[in-house]
């Protein structure tokens, strides 16, 4: 019983983390991206360092090209303040998903131009590639804003979830990417959070996409 409290408790903190991760930090400044979008074949270049087991990039067709950097050591609340450059979540990748952080004053301002459908390539450090289709795009009213318990309530069927119950629902399950940023409203940076899930695309729908996408 007192591992399984242990358990519980460990892991609403780690659901609080990701709740507050994308809080924004107050001495920094908001700066608008420069995201020039290169050719995919430069862009996969640009982002290779040999490391086969790392995320390095991510690229929308006129969307996005983005570094991808990982989360320091035992600092699963850490997002790059850098105007161009996303963050892995950690703890996605301990529940066997990928979870791809930016703040919505910098690189998460291109998370609200993505359209269900649009392709998502993510490159790894060897220059390996994994293709995911948008599947479903969510937005979320927090009840709390600015902290790290908040509830929150889907835009579209008005659903209630807590945060523990949100995290389950944009990070858990089947194998997937979730890109998440904050919804800005009335003034308030953290009014909502908006979440890109996007599925595994298969190699027989890739060799059908126009030469123009690499």
């Amino acid at each position: 019983m007192a591992s399984r409290i242990k358990k519980q408790v460990l892991f609403i903190a780690l659901v609080s983390i990701f709740i507050r991760s994308l809080i924004p930090v107050a001495q920094v400044q908001a700066q608008e991206p420069i995201n020039t979008i290169p050719s995919f074949s430069a862009f996969v270049e640009s982002v290779k360092d040999g490391n086969a087991e790392a995320l390095r990039g991510i690229y929308v067709q006129n969307v996005m090209a983005y570094p991808i950097i990982q989360q320091p050591y035992a600092n699963p609340g850490y997002v790059s303040t850098e105007a161009n450059t996303i963050t892995q979540f950690s703890i996605a990748t301990e529940v066997g998903n990928i979870g791809l952080l930016a703040h919505n004053y910098l690189a998460g301002i291109s998370f609200s131009q993505l359209q269900t459908g649009d392709i998502i390539s993510l490159v790894y450090g060897d220059g390996r590639i994994e293709n995911f289709y948008v599947e479903e795009i969510l937005q979320y009213k927090a009840t709390s804003p600015l902290s790290p318990y908040s509830n929150f309530i889907d835009l579209e069927t008005e659903e209630f979830l807590t945060a523990e119950g949100l995290f389950n629902k944009v990070y858990r399950g089947d194998f997937h990417v979730t890109l998440q940023t904050c919804i800005e409203k009335d003034g308030s940076l953290s009014w909502g959070r908006l979440f890109i899930i996007a599925k595994p695309m298969s190699e027989s729908y890739i060799q059908f996409l126009p030469e123009s996408i690499w």
